[in-house]
C-alpha cells in the first residue's frame, strides 16, 4: 500500500460506502476495528444525520474511517420525460398503496452543509462519487489533514481527479453493484463500462495517483489479482452488505444468494442513473422506459421502494448487487476481513511459489 493508505488501515481492504442504509456506523466501525477501512455513506442523508453517524463511529472505534459524499448534479433531466415515467409508475403506486415522491426534492444532497461539517470537524478520509470536487475544496481538505479519494470510471475521469488534487482514485469497474460513479451521466455511453482489471491498468498508465480497485470483488484471491495489477487496495461492497452489522434490509441480504435472482443488470429504473442490481420484476417492467433523470427518478420511486420493503416484496425493491453476489458469505464484518486476509495471503504465496 501507499504510505498514506498504510497509515489508515492495516490491510488493503476498504468497505465500500453503500448509500441507502447498508453502510451504517456498526459496519464501518467493525471493518476498521478488524484492520480494514470502514466507510459511512452520507448520500441521501441530511448533514446532521451524517454528523450523528460520524459521532456513533467515533464512539465504537478509535481506528480511521471514511465518509463518502455525492456531488451535486446538473439539471439536465427532461421534465416531460420524468412526467411520462410518473404516469407509468401510477400502477405501482396503486399496488403498494403509497403516493409517488416529489421528483424535485433536491439535486445537491446537502453537499455544502456536509462539506462545512467535515472541514470543521475532520474525519480521516473523505471520498466523492458522481463527480470531482474543485481544486479549492480538495486543497482545503488537504490542509485539514483529510485524505481524499475520487471515484472514477474512466482514465479521463482519473486525470481530472489528479489535476484537481485528489490523494487517490477509487477505480470502479462495470462489475460493481449500485450506482456507476460516472462524472457525467450520458445515456449514449450506457453499456460501455470498462471491466475492472482493464480499467486499473488504463488508469495506472494515465495518472500517478494510488488506485483503489472496486467492482465485483468477493474473495481474497481477487484482491490479490487487483493488487498485482497495480492497485494499492481493494474496495468491496456486496461482500459486506450481507454481514450482520450491515444496515441493509433483511430481504436485500437474503436476495444475494437466493437462486430466484439469477443475474444482475445495469438499470435506470429506480434512480434515473445507471446502477447494477439483481434483476427483479420492477427492473424488467420499468427499466427499458426509465429516463436519464437523476436524482428526480430516485425521489419519485423512493416511497415505492420503501413500501415494497415494508410489504416484504423484494420484487419492488432496488436490490443493488455486484456481479459476484452469489459468492456472498454470511460472516460478521470482522470475521470476513480475517478470511479475506487469509485468502489474500494464500494467493500471494501461491503466486510467489509459481515464480520460484
Amino acid at each position: 500500500m501507499s504510505s498514506a493508505l498504510a497509515d489508515l488501515c492495516r490491510y488493503p481492504i476498504v468497505q465500500a460506502p453503500m448509500a441507502g442504509g447498508a453502510s451504517c456506523p456498526q459496519l464501518a466501525a467493525a471493518v476498521s476495528e478488524a484492520g480494514g477501512l470502514g466507510f459511512l455513506a452520507a448520500g441521501y442523508k441530511t448533514a446532521d444525520g451524517m454528523y450523528q453517524e460520524i459521532k456513533q463511529v467515533r464512539g465504537l472505534t478509535g481506528q480511521p474511517f471514511g465518509v463518502n459524499l455525492f456531488m451535486p448534479q446538473p439539471n439536465t433531466a427532461d421534465p416531460a420525460a420524468v412526467e411520462v415515467y410518473r404516469h407509468q409508475l401510477a400502477g405501482e403506486a396503486a399496488w403498494y398503496e403509497t403516493p409517488l415522491g416529489d421528483p424535485d426534492s433536491g439535486r445537491d444532497d446537502g453537499y455544502e452543509a456536509k462539506l462545512a461539517i467535515l472541514l470543521d470537524d475532520p474525519v480521516p478520509v473523505v471520498s466523492f462519487t458522481f463527480g470531482c470536487p474543485t481544486r479549492d475544496v480538495l486543497d482545503t481538505f488537504a490542509k485539514a489533514g483529510t485524505f481524499t479519494v475520487v471515484t472514477v470510471t474512466t482514465p479521463e475521469e482519473a486525470q481530472a481527479a489528479q489535476w484537481a488534487g485528489a490523494d487517490a482514485v477509487c477505480v470502479q469497474g462495470v462489475e460493481a453493484g449500485g450506482h456507476q460513479g460516472t462524472h457525467r451521466d450520458d445515456p449514449a455511453t450506457d453499456g460501455s463500462g470498462i471491466g475492472l482489471l482493464s480499467l486499473v491498468a488504463l488508469v495506472r498508465e494515465s495518472v500517478q495517483l494510488p488506485v483503489i480497485a472496486a467492482g465485483g470483488l468477493m474473495r481474497g484471491g481477487q484482491i490479490a489479482g487487483v493488487l498485482a495489477a497495480g492497485a494499492v487496495a481493494a474496495q468491496l461492497g456486496t461482500a459486506f452488505l450481507v454481514c450482520p452489522e450491515s444496515g441493509a434490509n433483511a430481504l436485500h441480504k437474503q436476495a444475494m444468494t437466493n437462486p430466484l435472482f439469477v443475474r444482475t443488470e445495469l438499470t435506470r429504473a429506480f434512480s434515473g442513473r445507471p446502477a447494477r442490481g439483481l434483476v427483479n420484476r420492477f427492473m424488467r417492467e420499468h427499466g427499458p422506459y426509465a429516463p436519464a433523470a437523476y436524482p428526480q427518478v430516485h425521489h419519485l420511486t423512493s416511497p415505492l421502494r420503501k413500501a415494497a420493503a415494508k410489504a416484504g416484496d423484494p420484487q419492488g425493491m432496488a436490490l443493488w448487487a455486484g456481479q459476484g453476489h452469489k459468492m456472498a458469505r454470511d460472516l460478521s464484518a470482522g470475521r470476513l476481513v480475517e478470511v479475506l486476509v487469509a485468502e489474500l495471503d494464500s494467493a500471494r504465496a501461491a503466486l510467489a511459489l509459481g515464480r520460484s
